[in-house]
């Protein structure tokens, strides 16, 4: 796989190459995951065997998400997921599995085609590797549920993971889905957008979420089937994925 993904205008999507890549992205995160005015670097050991996706604007560093391919499941329980999620109920799913994590844009920076690129970036990585599953965490700012109530709501009632494929309890702290009414555009709007671009591509998530407290967050499995990709969706990904 190339280094340079894909190209739009100013914008460059393409893999780390030099530890300063990985820096770069280290530093990104640390701004849009835990002090947007801050130096320092949201790292952890699992960045030495993931991949990185770097999305830059005119050289500088806009966006980024790491990821690591996996054969299947069992693989699978050396990632980043597996030490918050017992995945092993889906390990009945074909592999390969791609794993894609941290992903963050830079603080106010809220250009939609920053998202598409990425997205069109991820598009090529998947369809390259045959992968069958993508998957990851979505996370919520904060570590309170009742900010998220609703949109908590709505993923329950429209979005939980087929019966017998959901991830287990594996953190120290978590939370079920809430049950009950709620207002279907406050829940909407709820929305991460990574987490909404997951649910658009007919992707699930776990009956619980996760509170991690070291970074702020409380955040969701998801789980996106590939052959399962609505058709229309999967059309208008590899538009984004083309030259």
């Amino acid at each position: 796989m190339s280094e340079t993904l894909l190209t739009r205008g100013p914008l460059v999507a393409r893999l780390a190459s030099v530890p300063e890549d990985v820096d770069a992205a280290q530093a990104l995160r640390f701004r849009a995951f835990r002090d947007p005015d801050g130096t320092g670097r949201d790292a952890d050991p699992f960045d030495a065997t993931f991949d990185h996706l770097l999305v830059e604007r005119d050289g500088a560093l806009v966006c980024t998400f790491r990821f690591q391919l996996f054969e299947g499941g069992a693989a699978a329980q050396a990632g980043y997921t597996a030490r918050v999620y017992d995945i092993a109920p889906l390990e009945p799913l074909a592999g390969p599995w791609i794993e894609m994590g941290r992903f963050c844009m830079a603080p106010g920076d809220h250009d939609p085609d920053l998202l598409r690129l990425a997205w069109g970036a991820m598009t090529r990585i998947v369809d390259g590797s045959g992968a069958r599953l993508l998957f990851g965490c979505s996370s919520f700012a904060g570590t309170d549920p009742a900010i998220h109530g609703a949109t908590l709501r709505l993923l329950r009632a429209r979005h939980l993971g087929p019966e017998g494929l959901r991830p287990g309890r594996r953190a120290p702290e978590t939370v079920a889905l809430p049950a009950g009414e709620f207002d279907p555009a406050a829940a909407q709007r709820g929305l991460p957008p990574l987490l909404r671009t997951y649910l658009m591509m007919g992707g699930w998530v776990s009956d619980h979420a996760v509170v991690d407290r070291d970074m702020g967050t409380l955040h969701v499995f998801t789980g996106v089937e590939i052959d399962k990709v609505p058709p229309a969706r999967a059309r208008a990904l590899r538009a984004l994925a083309g030259d």
